[in-house]
């Protein structure tokens, strides 16, 4: 599938690999993949994230991220749901915490031992780049770049889409970001 990424696709998912490797994670998430794209310079997602306002808003977003980590990975929609039934994740969070130390849920997600130095991807971020390939596919696009990978992070449900809708990046806002000023541009031309 990798040879069907655009150099800016690969650079996102090797720049990926970097934030898991500054993180000290074991392995490579959808909010690496999400980090990647956000340092970005050129390239179609660059543009739409500069357009949506979300590098102004990165320390925002990171902070939602950390805040989805300590709850152990539950979204918010999760939260709201729990509460819906009578459990309160706040307070257990809290009690947690008293007895095992702050952020212990997050570090629980991380602490698998690697045994090559190689980070595997996670479920979610190989689910992530099988969805860009999709996107890609329905766009009728040749190959896939690091816009299609933008895409399927907001259309993938959980937190990292949760974070991005929060900052105004929904599918519909990214994808009218990547795609109307374009074929206005080439209707033009």
């Amino acid at each position: 599938m990798f040879e069907r990424f655009t150099k800016g696709a690969r650079a996102a998912v090797t720049g990926a690999v970097i934030q898991a490797e500054r993180a000290g994670a074991d392995s490579v998430t959808e909010e690496h993949l999400l980090l990647s794209l956000l340092d970005q310079q050129d390239g179609r997602a660059s543009f739409a994230v500069a357009s949506l306002g979300l590098v102004d808003r990165r320390a925002s977003m990171e902070a939602a991220l950390a805040e989805a980590r300590r709850r152990g990975g539950l979204t918010r929609a999760d939260t709201e749901a729990l509460a819906g039934i009578g459990i309160d994740i706040t307070e257990i969070l809290a009690r947690v915490e008293d007895v095992h130390g702050e952020g212990v849920l997050a570090a629980a997600r991380g602490n698998r031992r690697r045994r090559s130095g190689r980070r595997p991807f996670t479920g979610g971020a190989k689910s992530v780049l099988e969805k860009s390939l999709r996107i890609a596919l329905g766009r009728r696009d040749r190959f896939i770049g690091e816009e299609h990978l933008l895409l399927a992070l907001t259309a993938r449900p959980g937190v990292v889409a949760d974070v991005l809708a929060e900052h105004g990046a929904t599918y519909a806002t990214v994808e009218r970001a990547l795609y109307a000023d374009g074929r206005e541009n080439r209707e033009a031309s």
